[in-house]
């Protein structure tokens, strides 16, 4: 259960902490004080959306800290699929909002948004003042009954996810596949083109890397040419260095033999002659070798335009032209087998289909069986909620599609009086009637799932007198086995708080400020005898509301044990 509560620097919140108990946990206060910004800081643990306007004027960050005792070994199994494990029975979830970004953590690791809302979904479940709405809805109601029969629904349901997967894809390639003989006959034709345009070019690797070398070396001869012959010229032997190698040679020759240090540099000079005459010789046959072939030229500039031009279209490189041709070919022979394809995809996509179906149907039986379950839980549940007369079944039909959660479609109808048919909860029920069918429903979903933690905000919308006593009663009731926090404006039903709160607000200086206290006795029935008699409290009204928790309690010790 949720035992603790620290909010800080959240709009009018300055600091606040509060000890919860376990049973019914009643808060009041006057409208405006800051009920919903209590519950909204509970939601954001449950992944609700943070904005810096959230944060209390002149505070650099808000935060929301919750502690959870977890011995529900439910929860605590749901915990460790989500690889968290309780701290001495605890799990603290923390979320610091600052500006454009929120840290979030579980028992002082930083976690994901997503992780922290599955976490306390585990724990704590809360109904804000406008979800009874949604039981309007088919998709919400289906929901709700898949969560009802969950041990057995879910895993059907995946079974028709896998089954829908499948048929939808055969059916994708199928329509991929489906088209007219005329717009096969063009692709076909522009396929051929392409792939006989790359085969006609005959490539071969790597030749785009030589024929760029010979390009460069062609487009340049004369270049080469005149550079190379005025290298010859100056290492040659005609007045070039080859030839006064040769000269300085003969002068050495004439003074080496009379100092043998002049030895070295003789064989030094030497071994330059011999290079220089290897070079001179080398390029020699290089420049003889030598000659421009305008038609050689012209071929290698064609097939280099060729290789270019294939490259505009189908790859930067030889390799990804082949490889681009190769799945054109692929291509073509699909379209050229396309009636065996074609056909082999309507059987693969038939008999995908008869497994959608089969699944489909075992889901919708399942669902049809738990359905009369929760038809009888439900009815149950409304009589003790003042529907004395009630009658409610959940109508099937079925999709013309299939989806990937089976093809049922729900209704949930009702009647509350005597005599009339069943019909939608939308066509007769008031906002007060779906308040305590969702107050029902919510019931009934906290003890198949063991859920700790129900919160209620505002509940009473819409209901009072006998109504409003037979809610309170069921509160009172479910708080004997879970623990309840309601916000509630309806005396009948604080009077049966096992601890009640006062939320209020104040000005201190220029700030306001809100904040929860619990009431204990006298405070308690003073408060009660604020929402019986408003602001004049008389001791006629103070009476009552002492009567009022005299009754609430005498009824808790007897009547709903």
């Amino acid at each position: 259960m949720l035992v603790h509560l620290h909010v800080k620097n959240l709009a009018l919140i300055e600091e606040t902490e509060v000890e919860f108990g376990p049973g019914l946990n009643i808060l009041t206060g006057e409208t405006g004080a800051g009920k919903s910004i209590l519950l909204g800081s509970i939601q954001l643990i449950l992944g609700g959306k943070t904005s810096r306007s959230m944060i209390r004027e002149n505070a650099s960050y808000a935060l929301v800290e919750l502690l959870f005792q977890v011995e529900n070994t439910k929860a605590r199994e749901s915990l460790a699929a989500l690889d968290i494990y309780p701290e001495d029975g605890q799990v603290l979830m923390s979320r610091k909002i600052m500006d454009g970004r929120s840290i979030n953590k579980i028992n002082g690791e930083t976690s994901t948004v997503s992780q922290m809302k599955a976490a306390a979904a585990c724990l704590l479940d809360i109904h804000g003042q406008h979800e009874h709405q949604s039981l309007l809805y088919g998709d919400r109601q289906l929901a709700i009954l898949d969560v009802y029969g969950k041990e057995r629904i879910l895993p059907a349901r995946e079974k028709v996810r896998s089954a829908y997967r499948d048929y939808r894809e055969f059916l994708n390639q199928l329509n991929a596949l489906d088209m007219d003989e005329e717009q096969r006959n063009r692709e076909k034709a522009f396929l051929e083109f392409e792939i006989n345009e790359i085969q006609e070019a005959a490539l071969i690797f790597g030749e785009d890397e030589k024929l760029e070398e010979k390009y460069r070396k062609l487009s340049n001869a004369r270049k080469i040419m005149e550079s190379v012959q005025n290298v010859h010229g100056m290492t040659g032997y005609d007045r070039g260095a080859a030839d006064m190698t040769g000269t300085a040679l003969k002068e050495f020759s004439r003074v080496s033999d009379y100092d043998k240090e002049l030895m070295p540099l003789m064989e030094t000079l030497t071994e330059i002659d011999s290079l220089l005459s290897d070079f001179n010789r080398d390029l020699s046959s290089y420049i003889d070798s030598l000659t421009f072939d305008e038609e050689t030229f012209f071929e290698t500039e064609k097939r280099l335009d060729l290789i270019n031009g294939l490259k505009a279209k189908y790859g930067q490189t030889i390799e990804e032209i082949l490889s681009y041709q190769e799945e054109q070919q692929q291509k073509l022979e699909k379209l050229e087998k396309f009636e065996e394809n074609f056909q082999h995809l309507k059987e693969k996509l038939s008999s995908s289909e008869v497994i959608l179906e089969k699944v489909s149907h075992e889901l919708s039986e399942i669902r049809k069986e738990y359905s009369k379950q929760l038809d009888e839980k439900i009815i149950e549940g409304l009589k003790e909620l003042n529907f004395a007369d009630v009658d409610f079944s959940i109508r099937f039909d079925r999709r013309k599609n299939y989806t990937d959660n089976g093809y049922d479609i729900v209704e949930y109808e009702i009647s509350t009086n005597p005599g009339e048919s069943r019909k939608p909860l939308g066509q007769i029920v008031s906002g007060g009637e779906l308040s305590r069918i969702m107050l029902a429903i919510k019931a009934i979903l906290a003890d198949k799932d063991q859920i700790d933690t129900l919160i209620f905000d505002e509940i009473d919308t819409g209901i009072s007198g006998r109504t409003a006593q037979k809610v309170s009663e069921k509160m009172a009731v479910i708080g004997q086995h879970r623990q309840v926090l309601c916000i509630t404006h309806l005396p009948q039903i604080a009077a049966m708080a096992d601890t009640h709160f006062e939320i209020e607000k104040h000005v201190v200086e220029t700030e306001t400020i809100t904040q929860i206290h619990p009431l204990e006795g006298e405070e308690s029935v003073r408060e009660l005898a604020r929402l019986l008699g408003g602001a004049e409290i008389t001791p006629a009204v103070l009476g009552n509301a002492r009567e009022m928790k005299e009754l609430a309690q005498h009824q808790k010790n007897t009547r709903l044990k």
